[in-house]
């Protein structure tokens, strides 16, 4: 039974989550926001809220652990993504393509990554109010890399190319009025995610943040799946890349905006201090998406790039080493 409701749950998620990444979209075309904007910040914002519903229901629900696995993990499966894209359409070249520019938001996200890594081991108990002032010191960063991003994006597009965008597009009241339903469908799935996926961690004997950063983290990473994979088919593969990383740097943000929601203090407190294992998986695997990112020179194995196989073998043998240690 409690894999069915695992299933049921984790479609309801995947499927609320695609839509809101589309009418997140129409939202982004209509308010004509910049295209790297779009994919770093709007686009990633939209696709990371199952992981944002699912750490607040699990800190409801008693499971701290599956919550910061569920984080970490999916910035892991992020980097996953873009290797699997870059293997599935080889032809595109993509890591080849997209603009060095997302070199800025992929150092955003390994540097508060980095941030997040050493409040969990550093320990520093100051508090403002019942937030600790780690959350608080990430939450600001998150909040000055938009800043950064937002100031560095292209202007919008203008005139014809305007007209070619909103052709076909919901209208902008209608996109508002899709967003807010497909967030609803999603505040009422993850709670039965969050608890299907204790259940299963109860009856496999696997402990709940090797849940969280397994399979919690694949199900709330598939839309990112979704989307990147629609904008690569568009050839919007600036739009693609700047998801994935921009997705990491909100993942990350999760972790400081959960503590608004634990009243009984600081929550990164009460993270296993394992946990800094798993971020720093996610940390290394962002940096060589980087440089991916950075590295112009082409080197295959057949029609893979050594660099996505690089990213492949660095997640699954990630993964393959949380669970020796029993994370969390």
């Amino acid at each position: 039974m409690v894999w069915i409701q695992f299933i049921v749950s984790a479609a309801v998620v995947v499927v609320a989550a695609v839509k809101l990444a589309e009418y997140g979209d129409a939202i982004s075309v209509r308010t004509r926001l910049g295209g790297m904007f779009i994919g770093t910040l709007l686009m990633a914002g939209a696709t990371s809220l199952p992981e944002l519903l699912t750490t607040i229901s699990a800190l409801g629900q008693n499971v701290p652990s599956l919550a910061v696995g569920n984080v970490f993990g999916s910035n892991m499966f992020n980097m996953f993504l873009l290797a699997v894209l870059d293997a599935v359409f080889w032809q595109a070249r993509i890591l080849r393509r997209v603009a060095t520019k997302h070199a800025l938001t992929a150092s955003l996200a390994v540097f508060i990554a980095a941030m997040s890594i050493f409040f969990i081991l550093a320990d520093i108990d100051v508090r403002i109010g019942w937030v600790g002032l780690d959350s608080i010191f990430l939450m600001v960063t998150y909040v000055a890399a938009v800043r950064l991003l937002q100031g560095d994006s292209p202007r919008p597009a203008t005139g014809a190319q305007d007209a070619a965008e909103i052709a076909g597009v919901p209208t902008l009241p209608w996109a508002l009025v899709g967003f807010a339903a497909a967030s609803g469908a999603l505040v009422l799935a993850t709670p039965w995610l969050v608890r299907s996926s204790a259940g299963i961690a109860e009856i496999t004997g696997l402990s709940t943040g090797f849940i969280g950063a397994l399979l919690v983290a694949i199900v709330t990473s598939l839309p990112e799946l979704t989307s990147v994979i629609a904008a690569v088919r568009l050839g919007a593969y600036d739009l693609a890349v700047g998801n994935l990383f921009g997705s990491n740097l909100f993942n990350v943000f999760i972790l400081g905006i959960t503590d608004v929601f634990y009243l009984p203090g600081r929550f990164l407190h009460i993270v296993d201090p394992a946990f800094a294992l798993a971020g720093l998986l996610g940390l290394l695997l962002t940096t060589l998406g980087l440089i991916n990112n950075l590295v112009r020179a082409e080197r295959r194995i057949l029609f893979v790039e050594v660099d996505a196989l690089l990213l492949m073998l660095g997640y699954v043998g990630g993964m393959g080493f949380l669970y020796s240690r029993g994370i969390g």
